[in-house]
């Protein structure tokens, strides 16, 4: 089989376990706006991405929180084009006292990132492309 032709991630969704913590976060703290919001699911671009997150099902365990260790998604990395824009998202974390690492560099790769976690712990890095 050939591979799947694509242009690339149409939309990624994740899900809270408090939709308006996950509605504050995303929008009044890291400025994302919102472009669609209905029915327990709220809409914003990151980049060319759409990031869609939904809030807590009757399924949803109580008290559940994200974990990068169990099998499904580790984290999500937001590429980044100025190296201050690292800097000023870490000024801004730590105002609002969000878990950080502050600006690291990748051994891997070498280049220079931040990461963090939202309210549900789901972990996110702003990455240098």
């Amino acid at each position: 089989m050939e591979k799947i032709n694509t242009p690339g991630v149409h939309h990624i969704t994740l899900r809270s376990s408090d939709y308006e913590r996950a509605k504050k976060f995303y929008t009044a703290d890291l400025g994302f706006e919102i472009i669609l919001e209905k029915d327990n699911l709220f809409i914003f671009f990151a980049g060319g991405t759409a990031i869609a997150v939904r809030g807590p099902e009757e399924q949803s365990p109580a008290n559940d929180q994200f974990n990068p260790y169990r099998v499904g998604l580790d984290h999500l990395a937001l590429g980044c084009t100025q190296e201050s824009d690292l800097y000023d998202l870490e000024k801004k974390l730590n105002t609002l006292q969000v878990e950080n690492t502050g600006v690291k560099t990748d051994e891997t790769l070498g280049k220079k990132y931040i990461a963090f976690k939202d309210p549900d712990r789901i972990s996110w890095e702003y990455y240098m492309v």
